[in-house]
Protein backbone atom coordinates (compact mmCIF):
# COMPACT_ATOMS: atom_id res chain seq x y z
CA UNK A 1 0.00 0.00 0.00
CA UNK A 2 2.92 2.39 1.00
CA UNK A 3 4.45 1.80 -2.48
CA UNK A 4 1.07 2.39 -4.62
CA UNK A 5 0.32 5.84 -2.61
CA UNK A 6 4.21 6.77 -3.05
CA UNK A 7 3.05 6.01 -7.15
CA UNK A 8 -0.13 7.87 -6.90
CA UNK A 9 2.36 10.59 -5.86
CA UNK A 10 4.50 10.37 -8.26
CA UNK A 11 1.78 10.16 -11.15
CA UNK A 12 0.82 13.87 -9.53
CA UNK A 13 3.65 15.55 -9.34
CA UNK A 14 4.73 13.99 -13.67
CA UNK A 15 0.94 15.64 -14.23
CA UNK A 16 2.46 19.32 -12.82
CA UNK A 17 5.62 18.92 -14.51
CA UNK A 18 4.09 17.90 -18.03
CA UNK A 19 1.44 20.72 -17.02
CA UNK A 20 4.15 23.31 -16.67
CA UNK A 21 6.73 22.50 -19.11
CA UNK A 22 3.53 23.30 -21.95
CA UNK A 23 2.32 26.34 -20.07
CA UNK A 24 6.72 27.58 -20.12
CA UNK A 25 6.70 26.66 -23.76
CA UNK A 26 3.89 28.97 -24.67
CA UNK A 27 4.04 32.17 -22.35
CA UNK A 28 6.05 34.61 -24.45
CA UNK A 29 7.88 36.43 -20.59
CA UNK A 30 11.18 33.86 -20.84
CA UNK A 31 12.52 37.67 -20.95
CA UNK A 32 11.16 40.97 -19.70
CA UNK A 33 12.57 44.28 -19.59
CA UNK A 34 14.41 45.78 -17.19
CA UNK A 35 13.85 48.55 -14.99
CA UNK A 36 17.16 50.33 -15.04
CA UNK A 37 18.16 53.87 -15.78
CA UNK A 38 16.26 55.83 -18.47
CA UNK A 39 13.27 54.06 -19.72
CA UNK A 40 11.27 54.28 -23.24
CA UNK A 41 8.67 56.67 -23.11
CA UNK A 42 6.43 54.75 -25.23
CA UNK A 43 6.93 51.54 -24.20
CA UNK A 44 6.98 50.79 -20.98
CA UNK A 45 7.05 46.61 -20.85
CA UNK A 46 8.76 44.01 -23.40
CA UNK A 47 8.41 40.54 -23.51
CA UNK A 48 10.68 38.12 -25.50
CA UNK A 49 9.51 34.49 -25.12
CA UNK A 50 10.46 31.20 -27.58
CA UNK A 51 7.77 31.69 -30.32
CA UNK A 52 6.68 35.47 -30.03
CA UNK A 53 7.94 39.20 -28.74
CA UNK A 54 5.32 40.92 -27.10
CA UNK A 55 5.32 44.72 -25.89
CA UNK A 56 3.05 46.94 -23.85
CA UNK A 57 3.25 50.37 -24.52
CA UNK A 58 1.89 53.42 -22.46
CA UNK A 59 -1.12 54.36 -23.97
CA UNK A 60 -2.37 50.92 -22.96
CA UNK A 61 -1.98 48.90 -26.09
CA UNK A 62 -0.42 45.51 -26.19
CA UNK A 63 1.09 43.66 -29.17
CA UNK A 64 2.80 40.78 -30.06
CA UNK A 65 5.02 40.08 -33.34
CA UNK A 66 5.61 36.11 -33.59
CA UNK A 67 9.06 34.88 -34.78
CA UNK A 68 8.75 33.00 -37.92
CA UNK A 69 12.44 32.65 -38.78
CA UNK A 70 14.06 29.45 -37.40
CA UNK A 71 17.38 30.21 -38.89
CA UNK A 72 17.49 34.11 -37.50
CA UNK A 73 17.18 33.23 -33.89
CA UNK A 74 20.59 32.61 -32.01
CA UNK A 75 21.53 29.19 -30.99
CA UNK A 76 20.59 29.14 -27.22
CA UNK A 77 17.13 30.00 -28.49
CA UNK A 78 16.63 27.62 -30.81
CA UNK A 79 18.25 24.84 -28.15
CA UNK A 80 15.37 26.30 -26.36
CA UNK A 81 12.31 25.69 -28.48
CA UNK A 82 13.89 22.14 -29.88
CA UNK A 83 14.35 20.98 -26.09
CA UNK A 84 10.82 22.23 -24.41
CA UNK A 85 9.20 20.67 -27.24
CA UNK A 86 10.93 17.13 -27.08
CA UNK A 87 10.25 17.37 -23.09
CA UNK A 88 6.10 17.79 -23.52
CA UNK A 89 6.54 14.72 -26.04
CA UNK A 90 8.92 12.88 -23.76
CA UNK A 91 6.61 13.62 -20.26
CA UNK A 92 3.21 12.87 -22.34
CA UNK A 93 4.80 9.42 -23.39
CA UNK A 94 6.07 8.79 -19.62
CA UNK A 95 2.19 9.52 -18.36
CA UNK A 96 0.63 7.03 -20.59
CA UNK A 97 3.11 4.59 -19.36
CA UNK A 98 2.76 5.14 -16.04
CA UNK A 99 -1.44 4.76 -15.86
CA UNK A 100 -0.17 1.46 -17.63
CA UNK A 101 2.60 1.02 -14.73
CA UNK A 102 0.47 1.71 -11.79
CA UNK A 103 -0.49 -1.42 -9.45
CA UNK A 104 -4.05 0.40 -8.29
CA UNK A 105 -4.52 -0.18 -12.07
CA UNK A 106 -5.79 -3.07 -13.41
CA UNK A 107 -4.91 -2.76 -16.63
CA UNK A 108 -0.76 -3.38 -17.86
CA UNK A 109 -0.32 -7.10 -17.27
CA UNK A 110 1.49 -8.98 -14.58
CA UNK A 111 3.48 -7.56 -11.73
CA UNK A 112 6.75 -7.73 -13.48
CA UNK A 113 5.34 -6.07 -16.71
CA UNK A 114 3.69 -3.41 -14.64
CA UNK A 115 6.99 -3.41 -12.80
CA UNK A 116 9.08 -2.56 -16.04
CA UNK A 117 6.37 -0.23 -17.31
CA UNK A 118 6.80 1.62 -14.15
CA UNK A 119 10.15 1.95 -14.40
CA UNK A 120 10.24 2.65 -18.08
CA UNK A 121 7.72 5.42 -17.34
CA UNK A 122 10.10 7.19 -14.45
CA UNK A 123 13.22 6.97 -17.02
CA UNK A 124 10.79 9.58 -19.24
CA UNK A 125 10.67 11.91 -16.50
CA UNK A 126 13.95 11.86 -15.82
CA UNK A 127 14.76 12.46 -19.51
CA UNK A 128 12.27 15.03 -19.74
CA UNK A 129 12.90 17.13 -16.77
CA UNK A 130 16.53 16.92 -17.96
CA UNK A 131 15.60 18.04 -21.37
CA UNK A 132 13.32 20.93 -19.44
CA UNK A 133 16.05 22.37 -17.05
CA UNK A 134 18.90 22.84 -19.83
CA UNK A 135 16.88 25.50 -21.88
CA UNK A 136 16.31 26.71 -18.73
CA UNK A 137 19.55 27.13 -17.27
CA UNK A 138 20.65 28.18 -21.30
CA UNK A 139 18.46 30.91 -21.46
CA UNK A 140 19.26 32.03 -17.78
CA UNK A 141 22.88 32.28 -18.13
CA UNK A 142 22.60 34.29 -21.56
CA UNK A 143 19.89 36.77 -19.99
CA UNK A 144 22.19 37.31 -17.15
CA UNK A 145 25.26 37.46 -19.00
CA UNK A 146 23.68 40.26 -21.24
CA UNK A 147 22.75 41.95 -18.56
CA UNK A 148 25.93 42.47 -16.38
CA UNK A 149 27.44 43.20 -20.21
CA UNK A 150 28.48 47.09 -20.05
CA UNK A 151 28.59 47.74 -23.82
CA UNK A 152 24.80 46.79 -23.50
CA UNK A 153 22.30 49.89 -23.53
CA UNK A 154 20.53 50.31 -20.24
CA UNK A 155 17.00 50.04 -22.97
CA UNK A 156 18.21 46.69 -24.22
CA UNK A 157 18.86 44.74 -20.82
CA UNK A 158 16.64 41.98 -19.80
CA UNK A 159 15.86 40.16 -17.09
CA UNK A 160 14.39 36.31 -16.57
CA UNK A 161 11.21 36.36 -16.72
CA UNK A 162 7.92 33.84 -15.48
CA UNK A 163 7.99 31.12 -17.79
CA UNK A 164 11.99 30.34 -16.70
CA UNK A 165 10.73 30.20 -13.20
CA UNK A 166 7.91 27.51 -13.95
CA UNK A 167 10.25 25.70 -16.56
CA UNK A 168 12.62 25.43 -13.42
CA UNK A 169 9.68 24.13 -11.16
CA UNK A 170 8.39 21.64 -13.61
CA UNK A 171 12.03 20.16 -14.37
CA UNK A 172 11.92 19.20 -10.35
CA UNK A 173 8.67 18.07 -10.21
CA UNK A 174 9.67 15.64 -13.33
CA UNK A 175 12.74 14.82 -11.88
CA UNK A 176 11.39 13.60 -8.54
CA UNK A 177 8.05 12.24 -10.00
CA UNK A 178 10.47 10.08 -12.14
CA UNK A 179 12.96 9.29 -9.30
CA UNK A 180 9.90 7.86 -6.99
CA UNK A 181 8.78 5.57 -9.93
CA UNK A 182 12.07 3.92 -10.20
CA UNK A 183 12.33 3.61 -5.99
CA UNK A 184 9.44 2.11 -5.99
CA UNK A 185 9.71 -1.02 -8.63
CA UNK A 186 12.61 -2.76 -6.83
CA UNK A 187 13.80 -5.87 -8.16
CA UNK A 188 12.69 -9.78 -8.29
CA UNK A 189 14.78 -10.41 -4.95
CA UNK A 190 12.35 -8.07 -3.06
CA UNK A 191 9.52 -9.83 -4.46
CA UNK A 192 7.04 -12.24 -1.99
CA UNK A 193 5.73 -13.77 -5.47
CA UNK A 194 9.28 -15.06 -6.72
CA UNK A 195 10.22 -17.25 -3.82
CA UNK A 196 9.62 -20.90 -3.66
CA UNK A 197 9.38 -22.69 -0.45
CA UNK A 198 10.77 -26.51 0.09
CA UNK A 199 9.87 -29.27 2.21
CA UNK A 200 12.53 -30.20 4.90
CA UNK A 201 15.05 -33.02 3.39
CA UNK A 202 12.89 -35.87 5.66
CA UNK A 203 9.36 -34.88 4.52
CA UNK A 204 11.42 -34.78 0.78
CA UNK A 205 12.69 -38.09 0.85
CA UNK A 206 9.60 -39.69 2.46
CA UNK A 207 7.34 -38.18 -0.13
CA UNK A 208 9.69 -40.17 -3.42
CA UNK A 209 9.24 -43.08 -1.59
CA UNK A 210 5.76 -42.95 -1.75
CA UNK A 211 5.90 -41.68 -5.22
CA UNK A 212 8.48 -44.59 -5.94
CA UNK A 213 5.70 -47.40 -4.52
CA UNK A 214 2.38 -45.76 -5.81
CA UNK A 215 4.34 -45.98 -9.20
CA UNK A 216 5.35 -49.73 -8.70
CA UNK A 217 1.63 -50.83 -7.25
CA UNK A 218 0.07 -49.38 -10.44
CA UNK A 219 2.57 -50.94 -12.73
CA UNK A 220 1.67 -54.39 -11.51
CA UNK A 221 -0.86 -56.75 -13.64
CA UNK A 222 -4.46 -57.42 -12.44
CA UNK A 223 -3.22 -61.46 -12.33
CA UNK A 224 -0.65 -60.57 -9.82
CA UNK A 225 -2.95 -58.50 -7.75
CA UNK A 226 -5.56 -62.00 -7.69
CA UNK A 227 -5.69 -63.41 -4.04
CA UNK A 228 -7.80 -66.36 -3.99
CA UNK A 229 -9.66 -68.72 -6.48
CA UNK A 230 -13.15 -68.13 -8.03
CA UNK A 231 -15.92 -71.20 -8.47
CA UNK A 232 -14.83 -71.37 -12.42
CA UNK A 233 -11.21 -72.75 -11.13
CA UNK A 234 -13.15 -76.29 -10.17
CA UNK A 235 -15.54 -76.73 -13.42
Amino acid sequence: MASTGMQIFAFVLALLGIMGAMVATMLPNWKVSADVGSNIITAISQMQGLWMDCTWYSTGMFSCTLKYSVLSLPAYLQTARTTMVLSCVTAAMGLCLASLGLKCTRWGGGRRSKRHTAIASGGCFIAAGFLCLVPASWFTNEVITKFLDRSVPESNKFEPGGAVYVAFLSAGFLFVGGSIFCMTCPGKRHGHQDMVLLPPPDKLLLQQQQEQLQHQYCSLSPLDNKTGYSLQDYV
